[in-house]
């Protein structure tokens, strides 16, 4: 039996197994473009368990139906070694088990044992907050990475998971500090640029976003493809609050949907996520929204994430895919109809709400938006994304109450937004004209 690089036992005997089992640790944790080195460590040896867990969880976070099988056939080689794998390996194949039938809440269970028991396992770490955030829990995300923080002051990554649950938190002082602390650790620390991109821009820090972007944006290019385009995503953002919209469209065309791997759902929403902002700012957007649309069949049917969904419907309606995204809502209905007992749930009363919604603002409809949207956005967390991806919902529904001359709820929505963020010019604009309407109105 030999030690990885974070000095946890591998039940296997051969060198070239850990060591690509080492490099996928690397390349997870820092976002890397070569993941697929696991793949490598099957190769040197089929039998060993904890290499197929990993193989299956390199395709799970590909997060499109198509490698779904792929993965479950990684799993059930991991299965098969289940008797001679040790304790630690035991708990993760189980928890991919888990996450391959989409039951998140016992996936963490068993992340959260490894970490009690082996708190260097920092994929597993890495993995929990992953569910943790799609499950809409932030406390989760900080609590596990506070727990293991001990046990790993030594590696650069640990400090960048901490940073993340910190931002989610919203203990953004500290999820700054422990981000740029991660970054001065070790320079191509993606996951760690992106928890202080967050950071800056929920305090509305344009100027330092674009610099904290652009002194480590060359080390993007080893990135896994699909965060690489959600880093420029976020940098898009300080751009579009900086009214720079020539900029935005250049990153959008150069680094987002220009470079994307145009069948990828991650990759995908970053498009869709950035051209609906540009829309609800008056931008026309020209055929930007059917070409991506264009791609989007294989969607239909997914439902690896309800916040994904919501957004490939939206596009579906705005590039002229009314079909496609009727058949989708009816896809969403049964997914909702079979899924296990807490996630249907969350889908009947977060997801498809949200989903009229969206569909609804797609084709105009603006009661219908404040009907369906308003009443689950409280909620919308618990379909998954981050802070700053679910913002662009709260966008939708403002625009819909501005536009129906929902003034006074419009003003609330408004005031919040300024105390966070007093110096982005829409929320000075927003906040002035809908302050005018409603005193006129009186």
């Amino acid at each position: 039996m030999l030690t990885d690089s974070q000095e946890l036992e591998i039940t296997t005997d051969s060198l070239e197994a850990v060591n690509a089992i080492n490099g996928f640790f690397e390349q997870l944790l820092s976002v890397g473009n070569n993941s697929q080195v696991i793949l490598k460590a099957v190769e040197a040896d089929p039998a060993c368990a904890i290499a197929n867990a990993h193989a299956a969880a390199f395709y799970r976070f590909s997060g499109t139906s198509d490698t779904i099988a792929r993965a479950t056939d990684f799993l059930n080689a991991a299965k098969a070694q289940l008797s001679s794998a040790n304790e630690r390996e035991q708990l993760y194949i189980a928890a991919i088990e888990a996450w391959t039938k989409r039951d998140l809440k016992s996936a963490i269970a068993h992340h959260e044992a490894i970490a009690e028991a082996f708190p260097r396992d920092l994929i597993s770490v890495h993995t929990c907050q992953y569910h943790y955030r799609n499950s809409g829990n932030s406390e989760g995300m900080l609590r596990i990475a506070e727990k293991v923080f001990q046990a790993n002051r030594d590696s650069p990554y640990m400090y960048g998971m901490l940073a993340f649950g910190l931002e989610e938190c919203h203990h953004l002082s500290a999820a700054e500090e422990a981000g740029r602390r991660a970054t001065e650790m070790k320079r191509d620390n993606r996951w760690a640029h992106h928890a202080v991109a967050h950071v800056l821009e929920t305090q509305g820090r344009l100027s330092d976003g674009i610099a904290w972007m652009g002194s480590v944006s060359d080390t993007w290019e080893n990135s896994n493809p699909a965060f690489y385009s959600h880093l420029w995503w976020h940098t898009a953002l300080y751009h579009l609050d900086a009214e720079d919209i020539p900029k935005v469209l250049s990153i959008y065309d150069t680094h987002i949907w220009g470079r994307a791997r145009k069948d990828n759902g991650r990759e995908q929403i970053n498009a869709i996520s950035l051209l609906l902002r540009l829309e609800l700012r008056g931008v026309d957007v020209g055929s930007r929204f059917s070409d991506v649309a264009a791609y989007l069949q294989p969607r239909l049917h997914e439902h690896i994430l309800g916040f994904m969904d919501l957004h490939y419907l939206y596009a579906l309606v705005r590039g002229g895919k009314d079909d496609w995204a009727a058949q989708m809502l009816e896809s969403m209905q049964v997914y909702t109809s079979k899924a296990l007992p807490y996630i249907q749930l969350i889908w009947l009363e977060v997801v498809l709400p949200a989903a009229r919604g969206m569909i609804a603002h797609a084709q105009g409809d603006l009661q219908t938006v404040i009907a369906e949207l308003g009443s689950v956005l409280p909620r919308l967390q618990e379909a998954g994304g981050s802070h700053a991806q679910r913002d662009l919902f709260e966008q939708v529904y403002l625009d819909a109450l501005i536009g129906t001359s929902k003034y006074q709820e419009a003003l609330n929505i408004l005031e919040k937004r300024y105390a966070k963020r007093s110096n982005i010019l829409i929320v000075q604009k927003d906040l002035a004209h809908v302050y005018k309407m409603s005193q006129t109105k009186k």
